[in-house]
């Protein structure tokens, strides 16, 4: 899933024209059938038990009239309309230049000048960038095809950046986090301690692991999750 997008002076990754057109034509168009199904569906499901949702499924049931129908897709257009936006804005646009790299997602844009930059790489599914003292300047989750990875790499090269083929040249010094590290610092390990309750709170979850990784690299600290676990390293 993406696009990329090259002129001399930026190359662009993220969503392609069609896959706006599938998210944006499609969820829309599901959503508006389901609507125009859902008072049958009502009808059948109203009176088994083992169906969820049974109490807004009864009151549907027990409407009539064309304007159900008219409610009823109106409101799966709209909600496809709603998912199909989500989608897009939680997926990673990244802009990479001789100046600057941007990586922009949740209407959130995390700038990286050039200058700072002394390595970039994938680890797994993220974009991470260092600079000369190992401290990491982003950490961003790509939303690419494994066809399409290799695009990322050469965008980064073809705008001068020291790219890492075999990855984090510091990856052997990640150590998993466990609770009350002695080699850690309290504020460290207290930050630490609060990141490991955010893996299961959805959005808001990963918008406090975001925020937590930020006050511990302030502290010395990187860290990576991988599987709900964390593990970290000093800079």
């Amino acid at each position: 899933m993406g696009s990329t997008t090259q002129t001399p002076e930026r190359t662009v990754i993220g969503h392609s024209a069609g896959d706006k057109v599938v998210l944006f034509g499609g969820l829309p168009l599901v959503g508006l059938v389901l609507g125009y199904f859902l008072p049958r569906i009502a009808d059948w499901a109203a009176d088994r038990q083992w169906v969820p949702f049974q109490g807004p499924l009864r009151l549907i049931s027990e409407w009539n009239g064309w304007w159900v129908v008219v409610i009823c897709v109106a409101l799966g257009l709209v909600g496809g309309v709603v998912l199909a936006g989500m989608a897009l804005d939680d997926t990673l646009k990244l802009t990479v230049t001789n100046q600057s790299v941007d990586f922009l997602k949740n209407q959130k844009t995390v700038s990286v000048p050039r200058a700072k930059v002394s390595v970039a790489f994938l680890d797994g599914k993220e974009i991470v960038l260092q600079d000369a003292t190992s401290k990491e300047l982003a950490r961003e989750r790509h939303d690419q095809f494994k066809s399409e990875v290799p695009k990322i790499a050469a965008a980064f090269r073809a705008h001068g950046y020291p790219w890492s083929e075999a990855g984090d040249p510091h990856a052997a010094e990640f150590r998993r986090w466990i609770e009350d590290d002695p080699d850690l610092p309290p504020a460290a390990n207290a930050i630490l301690k609060v990141r490991s309750k955010a893996f299961d709170d959805g959005d808001k979850g990963k918008a406090d692991l975001r925020e937590l990784r930020d006050e511990l690299i302030n502290l010395g600290y990187a860290v990576k999750d991988k599987d709900k676990k964390q593990y970290w390293r000093a800079f």
